[in-house]
């Protein structure tokens, strides 16, 4: 069990330390309501209690997700506004001819995070703020985000911690039990949770993350899913120039 207090100071410090390196003042974060953001916003607001923005950015979300991520902003006094996205994204359904269905194909469902993207980096960028992310090691792991939206952000303070820790870790922050309870999910439709859409277990992932345990068909799984994602891990490939590429082992 880790010591929460320590942990604590230590991702303050690491905050703090990373964006006085950026020149920046603070940070802004999408609080949804969920484990994650909550445990982000927190320590974003003890790190910098007077230069903490919290975004509410709603799209066709459940209005229990909005409840709780005022519940968090009022209880630990993080600034925030809201910002309801339901009509821009209908506009940008109605150029593809599409229209809004439960449940959405991924590929407009990860258009979603991507518009929030825009709007954290709005305000990042106006209020001299780095944009902070509340991407777990369990997510990160097995790529469970999306590409330039939850995972188009400047920092990741929580990106060593899994699902199973921040777990722990929000019941040493006083977070209410009614968002440490609820399933984990991304909000994008009604019953859709992390689990059921990767398949598989936050408690299995940990175990192989943490121990590498878990049975055959669970560790093939986990495997094959870090495969087909590490391209979210890395920054784009670029092509060498003619004099970089000559001096490699490509040149014969």
């Amino acid at each position: 069990m880790k010591d929460w207090c320590q942990e604590r100071d230590r991702i303050v410090h690491w905050l703090k330390e990373t964006v006085q390196k950026a020149k920046a003042k603070g940070v802004v974060l999408g609080l949804s309501g969920g484990i994650d953001s909550s445990v982000a916003g927190i320590l974003s607001k003890i790190a910098f209690p007077e230069n903490t923005l919290g975004l509410m950015l709603p799209c066709y979300s459940l209005p229990q997700d909005q409840q709780d991520a005022e519940l968090i902003a009022e209880k630990f006094s993080i600034p925030y506004l809201i910002f309801p996205l339901d009509a821009i994204y209908d506009s940008f359904l109605a150029l593809l001819g599409k229209s809004y269905s439960k449940p959405l194909p991924l590929p407009l469902a990860n258009m979603i995070p991507r518009i929030r993207m825009i709007f954290l980096y709005y305000f990042a960028q106006k209020e001299n703020y780095l944009v902070c992310g509340a991407t777990n090691k369990s997510e990160l792991t097995v790529g469970y985000y999306t590409k330039y939206g939850d995972g188009g952000v400047d920092l990741m303070p929580l990106a060593h911690l899994t699902k199973t820790e921040i777990w722990q870790f929000a019941n040493f922050l006083e977070i209410p039990a009614s968002i440490i309870e609820k399933a984990p999910s991304a909000g994008l439709w009604e019953d859709q949770t992390d689990e059921k859409e990767m398949g598989i277990r936050y408690a299995v992932l940990d175990q192989f993350i943490q121990f590498g345990l878990g049975n055959q068909k669970d560790t093939a799984k986990i495997q094959n899913m870090i495969e087909k994602t590490e391209h979210k891990r890395q920054l784009p490939p670029r092509l060498e120039s003619t004099e970089e590429w000559q001096r490699t082992d490509n040149y014969r």
